[in-house]
C-alpha cells in the first residue's frame, strides 16, 4: 500500500486570487478533471459563516457544497476548510452518505486550545477531522509536544506541517516531522501544506515523500499550477509526477494536464501568482503575504525596505496590521530635509511661468504631435515625471520613485541634466544639478498609492506659488492594455497592488482630495492629452 496520498486545494487555496469566485462551470471542471487523474482528497473550498454566493466556494455547512460533489467521484474523497476565527462549528451538520469525507480545521498558535472543541464536533458528526496548526514554524519544540498530546486524545484523521509563510528549508522539515512523529498517535497520518515563497515547494514536498517512505501515511497539499495568493504553492502536476516516477503512484497526469489547459490557464488572464523577489522577502521573515501586497505598491519602496519594514513591526508581520505598515514606511522615508531655500530656488527658476507636467503614460506617444504645439504656442516650463522624454523638450525630471530612479541614473546624460528630486533617496543619489525636496512634506496618508508622483509634484508646486499648470501623459491605468509609452516603462499589472479600477478611483479622489486642500485654490490646472481624471479640473479651463 502507497504511503503518500495527495490532496489538491486549488478551489480553496487558489480562490483566494479570485475572491473566492471561480464560477460553477470552472468549479465542476476542476472536480472532473482531479477525479478522472486520480486524487486521494479533493478540497472544494470553505466553511463560513457567510456562506455561499453563486459560484463562489463559500458554504455554511456542507449541505451547500453537495451540488459540486457529482456521482461518480472515481476513489476521490472531498474535504472543507474551516477556519476558526471564520466558522462556527455550530454550523456544521452531520456528514451524509456520499456528501463531504472531512473537515480540515485551521487555526492560529494563540486559539489552539479553543479549536480542540471544534476538533471533537467535527468527528462526532462523522467526519474525518484534518487538523492543520498556521506557522508551524511558530510553535517551540515543547509547544508543539504538549499541543499533540492534546490532539491524540480525538484521534484525528491527519495531522498537518503548515509552512504558512513558505520560510521552510529542508532541514526544518527533517526536524519538524521527526518532532511531529515521534509524538503523534501511530494511526494518524501526517500532512504537509508548503508555499513557494523562497521556490522550494516543490523539492520539499519531493523531500517529504521521500523521507517518509515506510515510516507513516503522509497527505501532500498541492495546487493546479501551484495557483494560490502570493508565490503560489506546490503545484500538482510536479509532485504527481515525482510520486508516479519514483513511488510507482497510479495517477492519471494527462487527465491532469487537460483540467490545467481548459480551466487553469484561463484563470491566469484574471489573477496573477507565483515567485517574486517580494515573496522571497516574506518567506525569510515569516510575514503574511498581505504585507507584501500593500508595501509594494508605494512608488518609492525596495525590496531591503520591506525587509527593513518586516523585521521593525516583529510579530506582527504574521498578520496584517496596514496602519502599523504605513507608520513604519513614513518613518523609514523621513529624512526631516529643511528644503526652504531649494524652494525658492526653484521657484526663481520657474519665474512664474506656465509649467507642463509631462507623465509617461501612453498619449505621450499618440499625442505627441498636439503635444510639441502646446509647447510651442505656451513655451512652458516642462517637467517630466520619472523619466526622460526621447522626443519632447524637457527643462526638469522630477524623480521621486526610487525604481526609476535605478532606470534613469544608468543614462549617460543623467548627472547633467536639471533634477528635482524627493528626499526619500540616499544622499549619493543626489548631486550638483538636482533640487532636494522633502518626501514627507508632499504626501498624504490615508491612501494605498500616497506617493503617486504626480499628485506630489502638483503639490510642490502649487506650494512654490505656480498659478498655471498643464499636464500631459496622465492616462489612468488598464489592465487590457500598455500602460506607459515605451515598453521599459512597463510594470506588471500585479505591481499594481489592486486592480487598475480600483487604483484609478484612488487617484480621482486623490486629486479631488489636492483640489478641494490646495494652498493656491485659484490655480488653473488642465489636461491637454486624454485622461481618465481630465474631470477633476473640468471649470478651471473656463479660467
Amino acid at each position: 500500500m502507497r504511503h503518500t496520498e495527495l490532496l489538491d486545494c486549488t478551489l480553496r487555496d487558489g480562490a483566494y486570487l479570485l475572491d473566492k469566485h471561480f464560477g460553477k462551470h470552472i468549479i465542476r471542471g476542476i472536480t472532473n478533471g482531479l477525479i478522472k487523474a486520480g486524487l486521494n482528497y479533493i478540497e472544494i473550498g470553505f466553511l463560513q459563516d457567510e456562506g455561499s454566493g453563486e459560484g463562489k466556494v463559500v458554504y455554511k455547512n456542507t449541505s451547500e457544497a453537495m451540488p459540486f460533489i457529482p456521482k461518480d467521484r472515481g476513489k476521490s474523497e472531498f474535504v472543507l476548510l474551516a477556519d476558526y476565527s471564520r466558522y462556527s462549528i455550530s454550523n456544521l451538520d452531520d456528514r451524509i452518505p456520499d456528501g463531504i469525507d472531512g473537515v480540515r480545521e485551521c487555526f492560529f498558535k494563540k486559539e489552539r486550545f479553543d479549536a480542540i472543541k471544534a476538533f471533537k464536533v467535527i468527528k462526532d458528526k462523522g467526519y474525518k477531522l484534518f487538523v492543520q496548526p498556521v506557522d508551524i514554524l511558530g510553535y517551540s519544540d515543547s509547544e508543539l509536544i504538549e499541543f499533540i498530546e492534546m490532539v491524540n486524545d480525538v484521534e484525528p484523521f491527519s495531522f498537518s506541517i503548515v509552512d504558512t509563510f513558505g520560510s521552510m528549508y529542508q532541514e526544518d522539515l527533517h526536524r519538524v516531522f521527526e518532532l511531529i512523529d515521534h509524538n503523534l498517535i501511530k494511526g494518524c497520518r501526517i500532512g504537509f501544506h508548503s508555499h513557494n515563497n523562497m521556490q522550494l515547494s516543490n523539492a520539499l514536498s519531493q523531500e517529504f515523500a521521500r523521507m517518509t517512505s515506510g515510516k507513516r501515511k503522509v497527505v501532500i497539499d498541492s495546487t493546479l499550477s501551484g495557483m494560490g495568493r502570493g508565490a503560489g504553492n506546490t503545484p500538482t502536476e510536479l509532485i504527481m509526477q515525482y510520486l508516479v516516477s519514483k513511488q510507482g503512484a497510479e495517477y492519471d497526469i494527462d487527465a491532469l494536464l487537460d483540467v490545467i489547459d481548459s480551466f487553469v490557464d484561463n484563470l491566469r488572464s484574471r489573477c496573477e501568482w507565483g515567485y517574486s523577489t517580494e515573496m522571497f522577502v516574506a518567506g525569510a521573515y515569516g510575514a503574511h503575504v498581505n504585507n507584501i501586497n500593500y508595501l509594494k505598491t508605494k512608488n518609492s519602496i525596495q525590496s531591503k525596505d520591506i525587509r527593513y519594514i518586516l523585521n521593525r513591526i516583529g510579530e506582527e508581520r504574521k498578520r496584517y496590521n496596514y496602519e502599523l505598515l504605513e507608520k513604519t514606511y513614513v518613518e523609514l522615508l523621513d529624512s526631516q530635509t529643511d528644503d526652504k531655500d531649494t524652494r525658492k530656488e526653484l521657484a526663481d527658476a520657474i519665474d512664474n511661468r506656465e509649467v507642463l507636467i509631462l507623465l509617461p503614460g501612453k498619449t505621450i506617444t499618440t499625442e505627441q504631435e498636439s503635444i510639441e504645439k502646446y509647447i510651442k504656442d505656451n513655451s512652458p516650463v516642462v517637467i517630466s515625471v520619472n523619466f526622460i522624454p526621447r522626443s519632447l523638450a524637457y527643462d526638469f525630471v522630477y524623480i521621486s520613485n526610487m525604481r526609476r530612479f535605478e532606470q534613469l541614473k544608468e543614462r549617460s546624460k543623467f548627472k547633467k541634466i536639471k533634477k528635482i528630486m524627493t528626499s526619500n533617496f540616499p544622499e549619493e543619489c543626489f548631486d550638483d544639478n538636482t533640487y532636494k525636496v522633502n518626501f514627507l512634506s508632499l504626501i498624504k496618508c490615508g491612501w494605498d498609492a500616497m506617493d503617486n508622483s504626480a499628485i506630489m509634484l502638483l503639490r510642490l508646486l502649487n506650494d512654490i506659488g505656480i498659478e498655471k499648470i498643464s499636464i500631459a501623459g496622465f492616462d489612468g491605468y488598464s489592465l487590457n492594455s500598455d500602460n506607459y509609452s515605451t515598453v521599459d516603462l512597463e510594470v506588471s499589472k500585479e505591481s499594481l497592488g489592486i486592480g487598475a479600477k480600483e487604483r484609478n478611483q484612488e487617484i480621482l479622489e486623490m486629486l479631488f482630495d489636492f483640489k478641494n486642500t490646495r494652498k493656491k485654490p485659484n490655480v488653473r490646472i488642465t489636461f491637454i492629452t486624454k485622461s481618465r481624471f481630465s474631470q477633476v479640473f473640468e471649470e478651471d479651463k473656463s479660467r
